[in-house]
């Protein structure tokens, strides 16, 4: 196993791969993490707050979730990438383990973003699609930017996250689904999507009630898992597991409303796509020619930082940009401009010969570059085009010129801080075997704290073994929790028992809240409605809060009743309603969670009565219930 692992690392180690697929991995993960701030920040007294907008008991969570707000920002655009990517994982880890987030509000993708957090650490995030390219670039602005050849990167930072992060997750799910009896009839994907808790807004049902169909998914999904870490990587099947994975996790986001889960997965298969779909992909959007030369005085830092910045911007290569001390002579129709004129100003010419000067040149490339094209008609709105004129004019009469000899075309030595240049190209670049020897020691206990978890909860858990008769089981047991204490929290490594004969087995009802206001009138509170699905925005950690906590096969009153106040208290203050006028009535009906296939399972649930099991009031900051002692027993 050691020589193994070894020499594939020492391998992927040497081979050089374009960086594209991580500069867009590193993009991703950074919106998804956004926008998973943005929702906190909006559920923030839901989540936060003992009691949501009574007992305010973190008035600081705001502040910090807009910081890391910043930071999740930072890391998407790629600015001053270490940092950020490091923040980023130290805040994931702050909210994940020292707030309510885990307790009560599982996202159910918390410790996978954790875990890719930390490969993230180590990858080379910047050095595509970034600023921190462009910062580099503008350190030594008299170098073309054609001086600088395509980022390479080695493929192991493509392998190795995919391995642990995908892989190793696969196959721990699919072993816990071995002893779920509805995956093994082949409706693991059925099941959830029939439960009115667990569905987004569109009807599946047209396909739910196709039964080859669905045994077909759910047994392609466990094969999937069984086999995805052993044959991802083969040439010819790596487009097969690509697609299939990107089909299932889909499938998730439009199928079911927990869609960061679904989409946090997805951008992991960024770093799946061949090399080849990458240059396909811009052999179709990237111009086949400039659509517009930039002439520019290559004796002024100014101009050049300019034509760096905008060249970096310039992601479909539209304009190209030339000094015009050394191709202004070339171009016939501008014979007619001396080189005094040139160099006065930004000139342009387009396909048509067209030449554009100043201002009228930046609303060119705006245009141009087709993704900007709503700032180059903005630039050309009466009075904004006449400020901006003015404004350019003042800046292009006031820069500063140089003379630049033969330095100007050798470009400053990078001087990259970050962990992987560190690591990966420092380190490696003098002692290759050294460096995959210590790797291979540290995927190796990787390895070891996924086995922990995998066989203690997905095998030895569910056994049925009395191991309160074994004396050595405590000791054991406790170990293998300490280890999961730590690879959970710090790594991402963590049961993956979603969805199983455990989570649906008595799932047969569930709740949904009502208030009737001063007038006697009864209405639907907007978080679950009259068909017994949870309501958009209430997705995500709130459903598993609500759907999988508050309510479950054997329902907790204390629980229940914690959740009830939580929903009642924040959802009332968000509609305006005064809580000491409204009574709020707690409405039960029955479902079916069955393990065989049923036709139009999902409709019959929606379908069955709702009744009145209970009520609660408020009167000031306090709350009294009216509910059976044992709701299970209804």
């Amino acid at each position: 196993m050691y020589q193994f692992v070894y020499q594939k690392i020492l391998h992927l180690l040497s081979q050089k791969v374009p960086a594209t697929g991580i500069g867009l991995f590193r993009i991703l993960y950074g919106l998804v993490t956004l926008q998973e701030i943005f929702f906190l920040y909006y559920f923030n007294h839901l989540i936060f707050d003992p009691v949501p907008y009574i007992d305010i008991e973190f008035p600081g969570i705001p502040l910090f979730l807009c910081l890391w707000g910043m930071v999740a920002a930072f890391v998407a655009v790629g600015y001053r990438y270490q940092f950020a990517i490091t923040a980023n994982y130290v805040f994931w880890i702050i909210f994940v383990n020292f707030t309510s987030m885990q307790r009560d509000f599982d996202g159910g993708f918390d410790t996978f973003m954790i875990g890719v957090g930390f490969f993230l650490l180590f990858m080379p995030g910047d050095r595509a699609f970034s600023i921190d390219g462009l910062r580099h670039k503008l350190r030594d602005p008299f170098v073309h930017y054609s001086n600088y050849p395509p980022a390479m990167v080695s493929a192991l930072a493509y392998r190795l996250p995919i391995i642990v992060c995908l892989g190793w997750l696969y196959l721990d799910s699919d072993v816990h689904k071995l002893f779920a009896e509805h995956w093994r009839n082949g409706l693991g994907s059925w099941l959830p999507a029939t439960q009115p808790y667990y569905v987004s807004a569109l009807d599946m049902s047209p396909l739910l009630n196709i039964e080859w169909l669905q045994k077909t998914i759910g047994y392609t999904i466990m094969v999937f898992q069984l086999t995805f870490v052993f044959f991802f990587a083969h040439r010819r099947l790596r487009v097969v597991y690509l697609l299939i994975g990107m089909s299932l996790h889909l499938g998730i986001v439009l199928t079911l409303n927990i869609y960061p889960f679904g989409i946090g997965m997805l951008v992991c298969y960024v770093l799946l796509v061949p090399f080849r779909c990458w240059r396909s992909i811009a052999k179709r959007f990237v111009a086949k020619q400039p659509m517009l030369t930039v002439f520019y005085d290559q004796q002024c830092p100014l101009c050049n930082r300019t034509v760096l910045t905008l060249n970096h911007l310039d992601i479909f290569e539209c304009i190209d940009f030339k000094p015009a001390q050394e191709y202004a002579d070339k171009y016939p129709a501008l014979a007619v401009c001396g080189m005094d004129i040139l160099l006065t100003d930004l000139y342009a010419l387009d396909v048509n010969n067209k030449i554009y000067c100043g201002v009228a040149t930046y609303r060119q490339i705006l245009l141009k570059m087709r993704y900007m094209a709503i700032f180059g008609v903005f630039l050309g709105l009466p009075g904004i085009r006449q400020w901006a004129e003015q404004k350019y004019r003042a800046i292009a009469d006031s820069r500063q010129r140089i003379n630049c000899g033969a330095e100007c075309s050798v470009g400053l030595p990078l001087q990259d801080k970050t962990l992987y240049h560190q690591i990966f190209e420092q380190y490696a670049q003098k002692k290759p075997k050294a460096l995959s020897r210590k790797l291979t020691k540290i995927v190796l206990a990787l390895l070891v704290l996924q086995l922990n978890s995998t066989i203690h909860y997905g095998l030895v858990y569910r056994l049925p073994i009395d191991y309160d008769k074994l004396d050595i089981s405590k000791p054991i047991s406790q170990a293998s929790n300490a280890l999961l204490m730590v690879s959970s929290t710090f790594f991402g490594i963590t049961p993956h028992a979603l969805y199983l004969h455990d989570h649906f087995a008595g799932y047969d009802r569930i709740l949904a809240i009502t208030y009737i206001d001063q007038h006697g009138v009864e209405h639907w509170l907007p978080f679950v409605n009259e068909q017994g699905r949870l309501l958009a925005p209430n997705w995500g950690r709130v459903h598993s809060m609500w759907a999988n906590i508050a309510v479950t096969p054997t329902i907790n009153n204390v629980r229940l009743r914690k959740f009830i106040m939580k929903v009642t208290a924040f959802l009332g203050y968000q509609m305006g309603l005064n809580l000491e006028n409204v009574v709020f009535n707690i409405k039960m009906k029955k479902i079916a969670a069955p393990t065989q296939w049923v036709p139009d399972q999902l409709h019959k649930n929606f379908a069955t009565e709702w009744v009145t099991v209970g009520n609660v009031r408020w009167s000031g900051k306090e709350i009294s219930y009216d509910l059976p002692e044992d709701i299970n027993s209804l």
